[in-house]
């Protein structure tokens, strides 16, 4: 047994100084080769200030030799500089057998400094130089995945799965499953998915799933496999929201109802969970619930929208014409708009009578919904109580091209032409 074969022995019994010392010795008597497998073990244990000299030695003993180039920019990245590595790998020669790897890893240190075209370029340069190495193929896939860029990932990912299921510890068909769910191909993402976890169950991977199978309305596979899910990791507070949602569309009302009752007992504070609430609790019939859930969720957010004009629908249904005004004009105080905030005003003030305040709502909202039938035909009938015949007929003409049989609207424009 060699010195350096003891060394690694003592280290890997736990007696490391031993292990350490005997290494210091044989600096001084090892060959190169010895020297060069020294410098991979320290790295590969972490000593990378110990392992730096020694690799600095050999590379001036061997300056043309690519493959000491990318063992010490290894070193200086875990040294955290990156720069230097950088240097250091510019260094290996495109003749170089070592290059496409020099390539690759400067690919990784570009994209850790936001330059992501530079490293975009490293890995189409090293692409066009073995065009059939499937590593690069790899890398290529995980950088456009990286970038959001899935339809690029795509085409790289299914060239590595034509012959390998794995690289470095990475799941390609997890991979391309997410690349393709990324660009809205549910459908397609679903089999990868499901064999991926036949081999490996992780739960990030069954929550894409079932949230694929979600967006690809398989809602009963949705709701097994968040439920599946649910089981194995209750605070993974993702879930609930779509298990909840995959019920609705079962229209298993109670379940989903239950659903979004747990995922607030995980994460109170998560607006949507209430919002949802509130729409399942109107499609039960239960208003007070609703109200409750979708004032909560307002709460959270003074500015949600999406909830404030639900809730001022539900007080229109109910005629309270009051909390419409109250509700929208401290949303406007957050600095919130929504153009259906003045339809939804205009009609109120002019149930409250408070007609001048109506006009202005309604001229407001007119910018925007000069296309919708209903709110013409609203804002039509407001001018003609208000005697504004001109407006009015305006409004009506536009509800003329909108619906020409309209037997109704004929009537009142020409009653207005007399």
């Amino acid at each position: 047994m060699t010195k350096l074969d003891r060394a690694i022995r003592y280290v890997e019994e736990n007696e490391v100084e031993k292990g350490l010392a005997l290494i210091n010795e044989l600096k001084h008597e090892a060959t190169d080769e010895e020297k060069f497998l020294m410098v991979e073990q320290l790295h590969e244990w972490g000593l990378v200030n110990e392992a730096l000299p020694l690799v600095d030695e050999l590379i001036k003993k061997y300056p043309s030799e690519g493959e000491l180039h990318l063992l010490k920019a290894e070193i200086l990245i875990d040294l955290e500089e990156e720069e230097e590595a950088i240097h250091i790998l510019s260094q290996v020669a495109t003749t170089d057998s070592n290059y496409v790897a020099a390539l690759i890893l400067m690919a990784d240190l570009y994209q850790m400094q936001g330059l992501t075209e530079v490293s975009e370029q490293k890995l189409l340069e090293a692409k066009r130089l073995l065009p059939t190495e499937k590593v690069i193929d790899f890398a290529l896939g995980e950088f456009y995945s990286s970038q959001g860029m899935y339809q690029q990932s795509i085409p790289y990912f299914e060239e590595v799965l034509k012959t390998d299921k794995e690289l470095n510890g990475i799941d390609l068909r997890q991979r391309l499953a997410e690349s393709l769910s990324g660009v809205g191909k549910f459908e397609e993402a679903l089999p990868y998915f499901h064999d991926a976890l036949q081999d490996k169950l992780e739960i990030n991977t069954l929550f894409e799933y079932a949230f694929s199978a979600y967006q690809a309305g398989h809602y009963q596979t949705a709701i097994e496999k968040f439920v599946e899910l649910k089981e194995l990791d209750p605070q993974y507070h993702s879930l609930y929201l779509y298990l909840a949602k995959s019920y609705e569309h079962e229209e298993l009302l109670e379940e989903a109802a239950a659903a979004v009752n747990e995922g607030i007992s995980q994460d109170e504070f998560q607006k949507e969970l209430y919002f949802f609430k509130g729409k399942i609790a109107l499609k039960r019939g239960i208003e007070e619930e609703a109200e409750a859930a979708f004032k909560q969720a307002i709460a959270l957010d003074p500015g949600y929208v999406e909830a404030i004009l639900t809730l001022s629908k539900l007080y229109m249904s109910q005629e309270k014409y009051e909390e419409v005004i109250e509700l929208i004009t401290h949303a406007n105080e957050y600095n919130e708009h929504d153009p259906n905030f003045d339809w939804d005003l205009a009609k109120a003030y002019q149930e409250t009578e408070e007609y001048e305040k109506a006009a202005t709502h309604y001229e407001a909202a007119s910018r925007v919904f000069l296309d919708e039938y209903a709110f013409l035909e609203e804002y039509g009938y407001f001018l003609l109580e208000e005697g504004n015949r001109e407006k009015a007929k305006e409004m009506f003409k536009k509800l003329l091209v909108l619906d020409p049989s309209s037997v109704e609207i004929q009537d009142i424009l020409f009653q207005l032409e007399e």
